[in-house]
Formats: structure tokens, C-alpha cells, sequence
């Protein structure tokens, strides 16, 4: 039964749901740079009345939130608080296991495709923490990581 479970879903291409988190921070000098980097997008940003701060809200995938907030303290330097608050699901609109096929899609995109894919990425994170097996090269380049020198 497993066995045909896994043939019909593998039949159609699979999408990768995620969680968001909403951030709010108080400096946006940086932040925007930061929440770049990671795949966010910012929803709404604001200053407050009567004061100097900055309100920004925005969606980061909860995959690309870990070690955000210091890494947003130590860009800002410590003039920024994130909240972490989860917001929704949301599913990636990328197939994990494209790849390029045709002529046409091996001229316009090259041999790897030249970007990450990013639900590949968090796909194969999971299974790693999970212990399931990834299709990853354990070693990159076996002719530079060979001694030649034989040690006495």
C-alpha cells in the first residue's frame, strides 16, 4: 500500500508548504537588507506618532528565521527588536525536484539551473535533521582532497 501511496503522489508535482512569521522592529537601516537575504517580504512599515521609532511588519518563511534575531541586533547594532509571532501557511510555488529537461530549458536556464532552489533547500534540510537520505555529493571534488605525499 505505501508503494502506491508514493507512485500516485509522485505523479504530480509536489509544492512545499511553509510557515510565516510576522517580525516587527523598531530600525529599519538594515533590516530590509536582512530580511532580503532570507526570503522576506515586508507587509507594512510605519513611523509611530509622537515618537522616533519604526514599525515594520513583515513575512519571513520560520525556515529562514532561525538565528535572525541576532544576526538582526548585530547588523543594527542592538537599535532593533524583533518580535517573533507565527502569521500563516503559505506554499512555495516551486517545484523541489525540477530540473532542467529540454534543449530549450538547458540553453535559457544551464546544467544547474544557476540559481538555488530554494524548496529543494528546505525540503533537504528537514530530511537531514530527520535522518533520511539526501541526494547530496559527499565528497565535491575527490581529485583535490587525495594526498600525494606519502608521511614517514
Amino acid at each position: 500500500m505505501p508503494g502506491k501511496l508514493y507512485a500516485v503522489l509522485g505523479r504530480r508535482h509536489g509544492r512545499i508548504v511553509y510557515g510565516l512569521s510576522t517580525r516587527v522592529s523598531l530600525f529599519p537601516g538594515k533590516l530590509y537588507a536582512v530580511l532580503g537575504r532570507r526570503h522576506g517580504r515586508i507587509v507594512y512599515g510605519d513611523v509611530t506618532q509622537g515618537s522616533v521609532t519604526f514599525t515594520v511588519q513583515a513575512y519571513l518563511p520560520v525556515v529562514e528565521s532561525f538565528s535572525f534575531a541576532p544576526e538582526i541586533r548585530k547588523s543594527t547594532s542592538g537599535l532593533a527588536s524583533p518580535q517573533l509571532v507565527f502569521s500563516h501557511w503559505e506554499v512555495i510555488n516551486i517545484d523541489p525536484y525540477w530540473e532542467p529537461r529540454t534543449e530549450e530549458e538547458y540553453l535559457h536556464f544551464g546544467d544547474k539551473a544557476d540559481t538555488e532552489n530554494r524548496a529543494r533547500k528546505y525540503m533537504d534540510s528537514v530530511r537531514k535533521r530527520k535522518g533520511l537520505p539526501v541526494q547530496d555529493k559527499l565528497v565535491a571534488h575527490a581529485e583535490k582532497q587525495r594526498t600525494v605525499k606519502r608521511n614517514k
